[in-house]
């Protein structure tokens, strides 16, 4: 393991030390989504040195996504998001290999795209969007990081890892389902609360941790200050 300043904080923990520093350089994770949940988990990804990332986003930055994208600037209004998140991830930290992907996760393409990688999170705005990646990731056998916002409230889970259930087992898929509209409030800082928890989750993963939230949904509320855990 070279690099050891830059991560002597992880080598330091007994749950990562160097083997477990090697195993988040030779791992593979794609982000659905470089928004509100993108920008936090792919911030963290990368400063922890995950070998491998691949991020999807056909959207361009907006006035309206910098109260909580925190990705992006106000000079980068206007831009593809990928372009942006690239650059700014390759600054800060050119020991990662990156694959910007400018197109959306699609039923037509997610089998494939998925394939290449060890883990995916979820990081979309839209329920559609999380069945495929649930199809998806069930099909090719690799762990589903979930993650969602609404307002001021967040849920996190993992699905498919170690035997444990999927989103449909969460969220039976129904009709409504192609007719919700996702409210537009959300606290700007609810997505970052929510995405570290989604990285942390990621690295876990990767190290082999049995304390995952697999089987699990987290359930976070930034009005009322609480965290509560339950059982899928």
């Amino acid at each position: 393991m070279n690099q050891q300043e830059r991560y002597s904080r992880h080598i330091a923990l007994a749950e990562v030390g160097e083997a477990g520093q090697e195993k988040i350089s030779r791992a593979k994770v794609l982000v659905v989504g470089a928004g509100g949940l993108g920008s936090p988990v792919l911030l963290y990804l990368t400063a922890a040195g995950v070998g491998t990332i691949g991020f999807m986003d056909d959207d361009v930055v907006s006035e309206s996504n910098l109260q909580r994208q925190i990705l992006y600037d106000t000079e980068h209004i206007g831009q593809p998001k990928v372009e942006v998140a690239h650059r700014k991830l390759q600054s800060l930290n050119p020991h990662c290999r990156f694959i910007p992907i400018a197109q959306r996760l699609t039923p037509e393409n997610a089998t494939e795209i998925i394939s290449h990688y060890d883990i995916v999170v979820d990081a979309t705005d839209n329920l559609s969007s999380r069945y495929v990646i649930d199809d998806a990731c069930r099909e090719n056998g690799k762990p589903f990081v979930y993650g969602s916002i609404c307002e001021f409230e967040g849920q996190v889970s993992v699905f498919h890892y170690e035997g444990g259930p999927g989103y449909r087992d969460l969220y039976p898929y129904h009709e409504k389902v192609k007719d919700f509209r996702q409210p537009l409030g959300v606290i700007g800082a609810l997505p970052g609360t929510i995405g570290s928890i989604q990285a942390s989750e990621t690295l876990k993963i990767i190290l082999g941790s049995h304390s995952t939230l697999s089987g699990k949904l987290l359930l976070v509320d930034l009005l009322k200050g609480s965290f509560k855990t339950i059982r899928i």
